[in-house]
């Protein structure tokens, strides 16, 4: 019977050194050009000394104008490929296999960070408050996809990973391709079952194409949608079946999205035997087995012991023990399994305390799902940083910072929410508050200036229009330094004069009674509320930051600007 402790080969002629696989799990330690720096090789340089047997990087993004967060990395060709080697080299340091997820968020693009209009095989609008409706794709817009797709494996196998992992689960586009929720198209990509299954076959052989036969190549299926009328088990078997074929190495079992997130832990139901083996997904894998054929299944969520573990693979229910989230408290949790140091891994619970009636809201569940993936995503940036993790870290401080870059948003539900009249309240607050200080707020500020009132950090920014490429300018408070200075924009990439300096960098700012030229970069992984106590003219005003964003409901991006006269 095979044991965690045992290699297993792989159909490409790979072999992973052991059985325990530290699953994707998103970083957001990219930089503003969504390339990997620093923070991601000491966080890997970790987990390399961890034992896993395979590590999967989180989402890597094939096309950098659709990302699913801040922070995502981009591999579009090899303008980053000096900083992909390093960080391939930190992860493989201790004997580890290393492959790269690779993602296109579909209609999970976060409008904060994606310049462009989401796009997705049909027109259909997610669940969630705040994201706008996508555009379906065009067939050309389809087949770029999948070409994208072979190029980052490209890149990255010339950066010395190992293989990749195509992310087809929890609602990003290659899911939302094979489920009949989101993909009711007529064409040849949508209709039935077996023309939604096309875009995933036609991604995976578009990466065998660009890729050596000994490149790892696995894929992350939903074994369901865990909603009514979505992708079924069923469905996912014969998805399994016929990539099997398809020179595939490895399939993860997940499931849901995150409008049911059954990934997360928090399924409708669980069976007697899911609760006894611990893993969310084990019942389906078993049936999965035969659909397979010779490719190995790891499952992923759930798994916290080394006894449930070993009789899962020791019971031949799947080949690979994947984990997650413990991996961002506990970077050595495998190495512990493995030399017996822990018999298991226990990682905190993450929820705010709140009395029994209060914690059943489905608003309160929603919230307390996103508070655990941000919980866990701060640990792996006090990762990042060379620092270690901090079990102890109170919840209550991450719901804090969740309020802080929200507001009220992070309590709705995301299940029952009406995303179409949500946006619409979002668009006709943006439009009142802009009329406010178009012509309230700004000509306030300018007629104190020409009497001689210069109001405390409020100055002016001249940027160039994006259609009229005319200057435009706009008052602003900004926080001077030796180089140039801080700003918030406080409508991000929803703003006017925020969107020129996406496209034109360049612009004047005045600076006492001079006009200074300089270059602007909008920077959204800076912890903007942090930023903004900056400008307090007291300790005891800064707090009033977080309830002002919070207040406005306003998506605040830091700004640098970097003198360019000196």
């Amino acid at each position: 019977m095979p044991t965690l402790h045992d290699p297993l080969p792989l159909p490409s002629g790979q072999v992973i050194p052991n059985r325990i696989m530290k699953s994707a799990l998103s970083e957001g330690l990219g930089t503003v050009d969504n390339a990997p720096d620093q923070r991601l090789e000491r966080l890997y340089a970790r987990w390399s000394d961890g034992g896993y047997g395979l590590i999967v990087t989180g989402n890597v993004m094939v096309d950098r104008r659709h990302c699913g967060e801040p922070g995502n990395v981009a591999m579009e060709d090899e303008r980053d490929l000096d900083a992909l080697t390093r960080w391939a080299k930190a992860g493989k340091n201790g004997g580890s296999k290393v492959w790269v997820q690779l993602n296109h968020p579909g209609r999970q693009a976060n409008p904060i960070v994606t310049r462009n209009r989401s796009v997705a095989p049909s027109a259909i609008a997610l669940g969630i408050p705040g994201v706008p409706t996508p555009r379906a794709l065009t067939e050309d817009e389809i087949l770029d996809i999948i070409r994208r797709f072979g190029t980052a494996a490209q890149v990255a196998e010339a950066a010395g990973f190992d293989g990749v992992q195509i992310h087809g689960a929890h609602g990003y586009l290659v899911s939302q391709f094979l489920s009949p929720l989101s993909n009711q198209r007529t064409d040849a990509w949508g209709g039935d079952p077996e023309r939604r299954r096309r875009f995933v076959l036609e991604v995976v052989r578009s990466i065998r194409t660009a890729v050596s036969p000994g490149f790892g190549l696995g894929i992350k299926l939903n074994s369901a949608d865990f909603q009514r009328g979505g992708f079924t088990e069923d469905e996912s078997r014969s998805v399994i079946e016929q990539l099997s074929a398809e020179s595939v190495d490895l399939f993860e079992i997940s499931g849901g999205s995150y409008e049911s997130p059954a990934m997360l832990g928090r399924p409708r139901t669980a069976s007697a035997s899911t609760r006894a083996r611990e893993a969310y997904f084990l019942d389906y894998a078993e049936t999965a087995r035969k659909a397979a054929g010779e490719v190995p299944i790891a499952v992923t969520g759930g798994f916290r012991s080394r006894t449930a573990m070993s009789e899962a693979v020791a019971g031949d229910i799947c080949d690979v023990v994947g984990i997650g989230r413990p991996t961002a408290v506990i970077p050595t949790a495998a190495a512990d399994l493995l030399t017996e140091r822990t018999e298991v891994l226990r990682p905190p619970r993450i929820s705010v305390d709140l009395p029994s009636r209060l914690a059943a809201a489905s608003a309160v569940k929603s919230f307390n799902g996103a508070l655990d993936l941000q919980w866990h995503t701060d640990q792996l940036h006090l990762l990042g940083a060379g620092g270690d993790p901090d079990p102890q870290r109170s919840p209550w401080r991450t719901a804090a910072l969740m309020l802080r870059r929200n507001g009220p948003d992070a309590f709705r539900s995301k299940r029952t929410a009406a995303p179409r009249s949500a946006a619409q309240r979002a668009a006709r607050k943006f439009k009142a508050e802009r009329t406010f200080g178009r012509y309230v707020m700004n000509p306030a500020i300018r007629g104190l200036d020409r009497v001689g009132i210069r109001t405390a950090l409020a100055t002016e920014i001249e940027t160039i229009g994006r259609k009229t490429g005319q200057p435009r300018s706009v008052p602003i408070s900004l926080l001077f330094d030796q180089d140039g200075a801080w700003g918030i924009c406080q409508h991000g990439l929803r703003s006017g004069w925020g969107l020129n300096i996406s496209a034109d960098p360049n612009i004047r700012v005045r600076q006492g009674d001079r006009w200074r030229t300089a270059t602007a970069v909008l920077l959204p992984e800076d912890d903007v509320v942090a930023r903004a106590k900056t400008f307090a003219p007291h300790p005891l005003l800064a707090p009033v930051a977080r309830g002002m964003f919070a207040a406005l409901e306003s998506a605040p991006v830091t700004v640098r600007i970097t003198f360019t006269d000196n």
